[in-house]
């Protein structure tokens, strides 16, 4: 019977969850690096005892970790993140320039055919790469030198590059999304870029039609894409050539995580949040959305979540699925609980619920 592992980055330390394949007795590990705040943690698809953690404090700094026995021991790797050339400029809150300048890394990406490369998206944005498992990162520069960076402004969590796709079917292609630049695809292995923005449009922006600006991107299908923007759940069919607002019947479309089925691309989950202003959930309820249809028609998903006095919020890489069958999804919240459906999403059952707030969470198959 296949497991699983779920691994869960919160706000002081990191977790390592895991179960066979019924997924209803969990067993728990941690914390990991307690105190720290650990952004991301993903294992390598080549070899899933090979894991990348990025943690963080305002104290010490940025640290990459990497485990080679799927987390039970971790070794400390490089973590000198240098901008190739002259670091530029970008604008500020207040519209003024400011250079671009490395404060932490957001999340990590390992490829899909090599456990010795993992791509890392930092804040002030950029895109680096190791290929030596973490010993040593490299800027790939097209993205930060791209002629639309100078107009940059980073969203209210900072200015970062806090999603990497990499298409299975087309070698060589990235997608990156940046708060708030916006998204970006290299067909190029990351040497040349262009935005993916047509079709999107954010308020409180100098211009909100601009080809900059905008948040958040998933996967489905090689070349449709989810994204859960702040207001607006956006649809691409065209590989981010353009995209078009799906929210339909949400109760609202603001919030921050998005996923998509394993084995349905058309099946789409999305965490409403009651608005910019107040990152909970909507009336105390906590619920998962779902749509079926690629987005416009939705259904709450309550079972064995909490339907009353509940004001958590769930981060954006805070959900995700597994590839069993039935489909696995899962998330973490603020509130330091971490919710599992072995069902696809009909039902729910808390892992853990006391963890510090959380705000990651990857899930691993493992034979």
């Amino acid at each position: 019977m296949s497991r699983v592992r779920v691994l869960v980055g919160t706000r002081k330390g990191a977790f390592v969850l895991t179960a066979d394949g019924k997924r209803d007795r969990w067993d728990v590990s941690g914390p990991f690096f307690g105190g720290w705040e650990l952004y991301h943690l993903k294992g390598s698809p080549v070899d899933p005892n090979r894991l990348y953690a990025a943690q963080h404090t305002s104290w010490h700094g940025q640290l990459i970790q990497r485990s080679d026995d799927g987390g039970k021991t971790w070794e400390a790797m490089g973590n000198k993140f240098v901008y190739e050339g002259e670091p530029g400029t970008h604008l500020w809150y207040d519209g003024t320039p400011r250079p671009f300048e490395f404060v932490r890394v957001w999340h990590l990406e390992p490829s899909l055919d090599d456990p010795d490369t993992v791509y890392a998206g930092i804040q002030d944005a950029a895109l680096y790469r190791s290929s030596d498992g973490g010993q040593s990162w490299q800027e790939l520069p097209g993205l930060r030198t791209h002629k639309s960076a100078p107009f940059w402004q980073p969203g209210a969590g900072g200015m970062c590059l806090h999603t990497i796709l990499l298409d299975p079917s087309h070698p060589g292609r990235i997608f990156v999304a940046i708060s708030a630049a916006g998204v970006f695809r290299s067909d190029d292995g990351g040497k040349t870029w262009r935005p993916m923005n047509r079709g999107l449009k954010s308020e409180g922006i100098p211009d909100p039609t601009a080809e900059v600006g905008h948040c958040v991107l998933h996967r489905s299908r090689p070349n449709v894409l989810f994204m859960q923007k702040h207001w607006d759940v956006m649809r691409s069919d065209d590989a981010g050539e353009s995209w078009r607002e799906v929210s339909g019947n949400l109760p609202t479309d603001f919030g921050f995580p998005i996923d998509v089925h394993a084995h349905e691309p058309d099946t789409v989950y999305v965490v409403p949040i009651k608005s910019d202003a107040e990152h909970y959930v909507p009336e105390g309820k906590l619920r998962v959305y779902r749509s079926r249809t690629g987005g416009n028609e939705w259904e709450a998903l309550t079972k064995g979540l909490p339907q009353q006095h509940c004001y958590v919020n769930v981060l954006r890489d805070a959900m995700a699925v597994d590839s069993l069958d039935p489909c696995g999804v899962y998330f973490g919240t603020t509130g330091g609980q971490v919710y599992a459906s072995a069902d696809g999403g009909n039902s729910w059952a808390p892992i853990v619920q006391d963890l510090p707030a959380v705000v990651s969470v990857e899930v691993q198959a493992l034979p």
